[in-house]
C-alpha cells in the first residue's frame, strides 16, 4: 500500500465533520489548499530570558518557507525553556532538568493533539535538545532536530571568552586575584549575542549527539547562531523534513543501538558534557532500548579525544565550525574505526556518506586524528564503589590527575558549599561533598557550575575534589564527580558521609569510596531519616514523586 504523507492530519482536516476545525484554521490564515497538504509541526522554544533560543522565531520562519517550498503546510508552536546559565546557583536552577520532561511532554501533547504528519524541532539551550528527542521518539512520526547554533566568543586582552570565563572570574574576584572592574569587563564581553554557550558544554555536546545519532543533518549544528548561513540551513531543514515524510522515515528507523554507541563515542572524542550520560540514558528509556551507565565507560575507554574544545581544550564551537565542524570530527573518527558508518541519518545518507563530505580548513589545529589524538582516552569515566553502588560520572578532559584522597567537607546544599569556597574555607586535599541535590532530593538535580567555577577561579582546581548527587555544567572542569546514585534523598550511601571521613577517588580502578566498612555505613543509615520534601505541591512535588535515579536517566515514570 502506498504511504499517504497526510497519514495523521487527515483526521483533523478532511471530511464534512471537520468543517468546524477548518473554519477555525481559516480564521488565522490557512486556506483550503493549505489544509489539503500534509501538516508539519514546527516546534521551538523561543523565550525572552536567555540568548540561547533567541533566534528561534527567525529560524522557524525560514524552516516554514522550506516546508512550503517542498509541498507541505507548516504550523508553528512553541514551548518553554529554562536557562542553566541564568538560573545557576539559585533555587531557579532546580527547574532546569524538570524542564526537560515538561518540554518533552508538551511536544508530545501538541503533536498528538493536532496530529502532525511530521515535526521539525528547533532547539538551543541544554535541556531543549534531549527533550525534543524524547518528544519525537514518543510521537514517532517523520521528524528531525535543528540546533539553532552556538553563541560567538567575546574577545578580551587577547583571550576568547565564554560564559565559563565569567563563572571562573567570580571565583578569581572572591579570591582577590582580579578586581571588580575586571570582573565587570569579563561579564560585559563574554556573551556577545544570540546562541547557546560556546564551548563543548552541554548544548553543543547534545547538538553533536543529534548529528551522530542521526536525528539532525550532519554539519548543521556547527553553523553558529549569528552566521548568515544559518538561515539557509533552516530553509533546507524545512525541505528535508518533507522529504523525510515522503520517505516515511521515523525516529524508530534511525535510533538503533549502534547509533547510540556512535553518539557516545562522539561525546567521548570531543571531551563533551557529563550531562550526555543522563540524556542518552533518558532517550534510551523512551525507546525501551537496553543501555547501561557502564556502557559509557567502555566506549569512552576505547575512544581517544580528538578535538581541543573547551572546557578541557583550547577552542570554542565557532572555531570548530571554521576548522571543518562536526563533519570533520566524524570523518576523523571513521578513519580511525571509531564509528559505525553504516547507520542511517535523516538526510538519507549514512553517517559515513555524510562524513565523506567533510571539508577541512588547511592548517587548523582544533581537530586531531585518532592516530595522533589530543588525549589518548575519551572524556567520560564511570566510577562505582561504596559511595555510588549504581555509578557516578566524572569527566577527564579538563585535568590529568588519576587519584585523590582527602577529608570530606560535607554540605547539605549547593549554597552552603558556595559560601565556603568564596569564604576561603576550602583547603588543598579537601573533598567537597554536596548532597540532597539529586533528582528527587533537589528536586531537579541542579548543576554546580557556580561552585566549580569558583573553585577554579580561586586556584583550587588542581588540589581539591568535589562530589555530588547533583549535576555539573558542561563547562565544568576539575576533579568533579556527579550523578552519584543512589542519591542522598533516596537513602544512598552518600547520606552516611560525615565531616572528615576519608574519601578516595581512583580513576584507574574506577572506584569512588569512603573509608568506612559496610557495617559502619549501615549503622549510620539506620538512624537516617528521609528529609521533608522541599516542595509539597506543584510541579516540583510531582517531579520528585515520579523521577527515577540518575543511573536511569532521571526520567519521570508513572509506575
Amino acid at each position: 500500500m502506498t504511504f499517504n504523507p497526510k497519514h495523521q492530519s487527515y483526521h483533523i482536516t478532511d471530511g464534512r465533520d471537520r468543517a468546524p476545525a477548518r473554519s477555525m484554521l481559516k480564521a488565522i490564515g490557512f486556506t483550503d489548499d493549505d489544509l489539503k497538504k500534509p501538516i508539519v509541526g514546527v516546534v521551538h522554544e523561543w523565550i525572552e530570558t536567555m540568548p540561547c533560543n533567541f533566534n528561534h522565531r527567525d529560524l522557524a520562519a525560514k524552516v516554514k518557507e522550506g516546508i512550503r517550498a517542498a509541498g507541505a503546510t507548516p504550523m508553528e508552536c512553541n514551548t518553554i525553556s529554562i536557562s542553566d546559565g541564568v538560573t545557576m546557583g539559585t533555587e531557579g536552577m532546580k527547574a532546569s532538568l524538570v524542564s526537560r520532561e515538561v518540554i518533552a511532554d508538551s511536544i508530545e501533547l501538541v503533536g498528538r493533539g493536532y496530529m502532525f504528519d511530521a515535526v521539525v524541532a528547533i532547539v538551543g539551550c541544554d535541556k531543549t535538545i534531549p527533550a525534543a528527542a524524547m518528544g519525537l521518539i514518543r510521537l514517532n512520526v517523520p521528524s528531525l532536530i535543528l540546533y539553532s547554533g552556538s553563541i560567538g566568543h567575546g574577545d578580551h586582552k587577547g583571550e576568547h571568552l565564554t560564559l565559563q570565563s565569567v563563572f571562573e572570574a567570580v571565583g578569581a574576584n572572591a579570591a582577590g586575584r582580579i578586581t571588580d572592574a575586571e570582573l565587570l569587563a569579563v561579564e560585559d564581553i563574554a556573551c556577545p549575542g544570540a546562541g547557546a554557550c560556546g564551548g563543548q558544554f552541554t548544548a553543543n555536546t547534545m547538538a553533536q549527539v543529534m548529528e551522530f545519532i542521526g536525528l539532525s543533518v550532519m554539519g548543521t549544528a556547527s553553523v553558529a547562531a549569528v552566521d548568515p548561513k544559518k538561515e539557509t540551513v533552516a530553509f533546507e531543514t524545512g525541505k528535508t523534513v518533507v522529504d523525510l515524510l515522503n520517505r516515511n522515515v521515523r525516529p524508530s528507523d534511525i535510533l538503533t543501538r549502534e547509533a547510540f554507541d556512535n553518539a557516545i563515542a562522539g561525546v567521548a572524542a570531543t571531551g563533551g558534557s557529563t550531562n550526555a550520560v543522563l540524556h542518552l540514558l533518558a532517550m534510551a528509556r523512551e525507546l525501551g532500548m537496553p543501555l547501561d551507565i557502564d556502557d559509557f565507560d567502555k566506549i569512552s575507554a576505547r575512544t581517544p579525544t580528538i578535538a581541543s574544545l573547551r572546557p578541557g581544550g583550547k577552542y570554542t564551537a565557532v572555531e570548530l565550525s571554521a576548522a571543518g565542524g562536526t563533519t570533520l570530527i566524524a570523518k576523523r573518527m571513521l578513519d580511525g574505526g571509531l564509528l559505525d558508518g553504516s547507520q542511517k541519518t535523516v538526510s538519507g545518507l549514512t553517517i559515513a556518506e555524510e562524513a565523506e563530505l567533510a571539508v577541512e580548513t588547511p592548517g587548523q589545529d582544533v581537530v586531531f586524528t585518532a592516530e595522533n589524538p589530543y588525549k589518548k582516552t575519551g572524556g567520560l569515566v564511570i566510577l562505582k564503589g561504596n559511595l555510588a553502588p549504581e555509578g557516578c560520572v566524572l569527566k577527564l578532559s579538563g585535568f590529568e590527575r588519576q587519584l585523590h584522597v582527602g577529608p570530606a567537607r560535607v554540605f547539605e546544599c549547593e549554597e552552603d558549599a558556595m559560601h565556603a569556597v568564596l569564604g576561603g574555607e576550602i583547603k588543598p586535599e579537601d573533598v567537597i561533598v554536596i548532597r540532597y541535590e539529586g533528582p528527587k532530593g533537589g528536586p531537579g538535580m541542579r548543576e554546580m557550575l557556580g561552585v566549580t567555577g569558583a573553585i577554579t577561579g580561586a586556584g583550587l582546581a588542581e588540589t581539591v575534589a568535589l562530589l555530588t548527587d547533583g549535576r555539573f555544567s558542561g563547562a565544568t572542569r576539575g576533579f568533579c564527580v556527579g550523578h552519584i546514585a543512589p542519591e542522598a534523598a533516596a537513602g544512598g550511601n552518600i547520606a552516611a558521609v560525615r565531616e572528615g571521613d576519608t574519601i578516595e577517588i581512583d580513576i584507574e580502578k574506577r572506584v569512588l569510596r569512603v573509608d568506612l566498612s559496610d557495617e559502619e555505613i549501615a549503622a549510620r543509615l539506620k538512624d537516617w531519616k528521609a528529609p521533608e520534601p522541599r516542595y509539597k505541591k506543584g510541579v516540583f512535588a510531582k517531579y520528585a514523586k515520579l523521577v527515577t535515579s540518575a543511573s536511569e536517566g532521571a526520567i519521570t515514570k508513572a509506575d
